[in-house]
């Protein structure tokens, strides 16, 4: 906590400072395990340094951490929006992924947060797991729906090399489902959502009108924000230069070296890669990303091949494109990222 603080302070009177922030989001590691001292401690650092108008402060809570009385604390801090990583109801998928919590954990704390009145909330669910069948996935879907979340973010399995998954898939003891399977899934997500009210507005997130993510949405639309803490990442862009960084990954070198010394891997982004950034951010979600903004902002302008690319996927179904605003369909978005990669491969 001290090292966080000391890091938070590292800012005063910087060109950081300077501009208002109206989002704020606590998350990664488990922030749930903060208690009243160490989160007023975080607050006050932020207050002191910069200047916050908060719209939406977020903060991420594990299901097995959730009471009424920590509901109630949070919001006389000032956090305004819970996130809860639920994954699913099923016992043995939640062992699949190694949760800490149970499903009577999931069910008591989305209660407690109807409960308690919370402002807003979201909760996560994973798709594609292996053996997860679409009655599975479809009971996932109704029990959740049941609590009426304003907010719902729903990922796909996915599955990395080096972890204790992506070996046991290498090794032949686990099959991931293919690709059909998976599809299926997305549909049955988008579907069923769509009939509750909660609309697509980001390849893995839905809500209610209103209720989008207004801190996840500066990173899609390509706003400044700092991160605090090991391996916290940061973007900054401005007239002189953008630039993006993020912390060392490592506790024990946090908790020793002053903040000047946290940063790895700083890099200076050009305006073309800025534009590829924008295109691939904003494809991502139902405002899509503007031609002409791009133009102006990074003089960025599509080529022949990108403009009969683009022509053959309206004709697919795929995208629209009207008023310099391209945007993906539905059924784009299942492939958002293949699409990314061919509009950019493009020159």
């Amino acid at each position: 906590m001290d090292a966080l603080v000391d890091e938070i302070l590292f800012y005063r009177e910087t060109d950081y400072s300077a501009p208002i922030y109206n989002t704020l989001y606590i998350g990664g590691g488990t922030p749930s395990l903060l208690n009243e001292t160490q989160l007023n401690a975080i607050f006050s650092a932020l207050h002191h340094v910069f200047k916050l108008e908060l719209d939406e402060v977020t903060m991420e809570l594990n299901p097995d951490d959730v009471t009424s009385s920590y509901l109630k604390l949070l919001q006389k801090i000032g956090i305004n929006r819970v996130s809860m990583g639920v994954q699913s109801f099923q016992p043995e998928l939640l062992a699949f992924m190694h949760r800490a919590h149970s499903r009577e954990e999931a069910l008591l704390a989305l209660q407690t947060i109807r409960d308690t009145g919370f402002p807003t909330f979201t909760a996560d669910l994973i798709y594609g797991n292996p053996g997860q069948s679409l009655k599975m996935l479809e009971d996932d879907i109704e029990t959740l729906l049941s609590f009426d979340p304003p907010h719902i973010s729903a990922y796909s399995l996915t599955i990395e090399p080096e972890t204790r998954l992506g070996k046991q898939v290498k090794l032949g003891r686990i099959q991931p489902p293919d690709d059909d399977h998976v599809s299926d899934h997305i549909d049955l997500v988008t579907s069923l959502f769509s009939e509750a009210g909660l609309h697509r507005y980001e390849v893995s997130n839905y809500a209610k009108p209103g209720k989008e993510a207004l801190h996840n949405s500066n990173y899609w639309n390509h706003h400044n924000y700092l991160g605090f803490g090991p391996s916290a990442h940061s973007f900054w862009k401005d007239k002189k230069q953008a630039r993006r960084w993020n912390n060392q990954p490592d506790l024990k070198y946090y908790l020793s070296e002053k903040p000047k010394a946290y940063r790895i891997e700083e890099e200076e982004l050009d305006a073309s890669v800025l534009a590829e950034e924008r295109i691939m951010l904003g494809l991502r979600t139902k405002w899509g990303v503007s031609f002409p903004e791009l133009e102006n902002e990074y003089n960025y302008q599509l080529s022949n091949d990108q403009k009969g690319w683009i022509e053959k996927q309206k004709n697919e179904k795929l995208l629209t494109f009207e008023n310099g605003i391209l945007k993906l369909t539905d059924s784009g978005l299942k492939i958002s990222d293949l699409l990314t990669v061919d509009i950019l491969s493009k020159k």
